[in-house]
């Protein structure tokens, strides 16, 4: 599936970027294969334009910030660095320093505005209007939890792939054999699934090495200890994984995998801990986390990004059953696509073909 080429994605948020990174000025980020700019504007907001300025169609993300006064700063309005016309949060062209004080601009005198808020630490991104919600995250404002912000890169793959590579727990024994995967169980456990609207929960243990170094990451000292793994799916590119240990340490990662375009996706990646610093230090978790990504990264980036999502398209890739889940992330998007009219589209098809319209399931 090329994401590019499917309309309905630009309906939904997406985590574009954290809103640390704003803190020093506009930055780019392409979305879905469109180049955007992002600020802060002068109520403390994230804002998101199109990358283009509309007099000599420079970036925008070569400018920098300026207050009502036109003088630089951190928060405002965004000021082109060609020629200095400047933009508010709607896309208007509100000042042009050539012109006299009093002129008046004309209001096509504009660039695209997106709809940007900001949401768990995140500046999120619709490039139309959402027909959904951003997914909860409860445990952001949860005293009982804290908050580390784990990763934000660029990966070298499609939001597909990393989904399904999300929800197999037949991988373990085989890329995390360095980590936690236990090589002498490649038959992966049962996973109990239940579908919603927006996607579906997989509920199911398994077995986790678990050596000294990874004692204060899971709270038990067994060599081989169990994780409780709640699951779950949230259309288009997002999941929640909440390990329990035997110890009752929680380890809920939340990812967006947002499509830069249809070879790369960022990596957003939250952890909530239910433990304290001194139970196990944030770098730890972050260090431990990143070991095990690094593992998914290096065999995902080796796929082929465009995802099979069509399985009526025979002889593309095979599945088995433990592939469950990855074929039910396939399914819903199937039938999000037929609800709005769209059929998969993907690399070498024909562009003059008459691409029939999936049906919902």
């Amino acid at each position: 599936m090329l994401v590019t080429r499917q309309p309905v994605f630009r309906k939904f948020w997406h985590a574009v970027m954290p809103l640390t990174e704003l803190a020093n000025g506009p930055k780019p980020f392409r979305l879905l294969g469109e180049d955007i700019v992002l600020f802060i504007d002068a109520d403390g907001q994230p804002a998101a334009l199109r990358d283009r300025c509309c007099h000599r169609t420079a970036r925008l993300s070569k400018g920098w910030c300026v207050d009502g006064e036109g003088q630089a700063c951190g928060t405002g309005a965004i000021q082109c660095g060609y020629h200095g016309w400047t933009y508010d949060r709607s896309g208007q062209v509100i000042r042009i320093p050539q012109y006299e004080a009093d002129r008046r601009i004309s209001p096509e005198y504009r660039t695209t505005a997106y709809r940007c808020t900001a949401r768990y630490g995140y500046a999120w991104v619709a490039l139309e209007e959402p027909i959904a919600d951003i997914p909860s995250i409860p445990e952001f404002d949860d005293l009982g939890y804290r908050t580390i912000f784990q990763f934000y890169e660029e990966w070298q793959t499609s939001p597909m792939r990393a989904l399904e590579n999300s929800f197999d727990n037949s991988h373990f024994s085989f890329v995390h054999r360095a980590t936690f995967g236990v090589a002498a169980s490649p038959k992966p456990s049962k996973y109990e699934l239940v579908e919603n609207d927006s996607g579906f929960y997989a509920e199911t243990i398994i077995d986790a090495t678990n050596p000294v170094k990874f004692h204060a990451i899971s709270g038990v000292t067994d060599p081989i200890t169990t994780r409780h793994m709640r699951n779950a799916y949230f259309l288009p590119f997002s999941r929640r994984l909440d390990i329990e240990y035997p110890s009752g340490v929680r380890h809920i990662i939340i990812n967006c995998f947002t499509p830069i375009d249809d070879g790369r996706m960022q990596l957003c990646q939250w952890l909530f801990r239910n433990d304290t610093e001194a139970d196990c230090t944030a770098q730890m978790l972050i260090d431990f986390d990143e070991v095990i990504t690094r593992e998914d990264k290096d065999i995902l980036e080796s796929t082929d990004p465009d995802a099979l999502v069509d399985t009526r398209r025979r002889g593309v890739e095979y599945s088995m059953e433990s592939d469950r889940p990855g074929m039910l992330i396939r399914k819903h998007l199937m039938q999000l696509l037929a609800k709005h009219g769209e059929a998969e589209v993907y690399r070498g098809m024909d562009e003059n073909a008459v691409i029939p319209i999936a049906k919902a399931a």
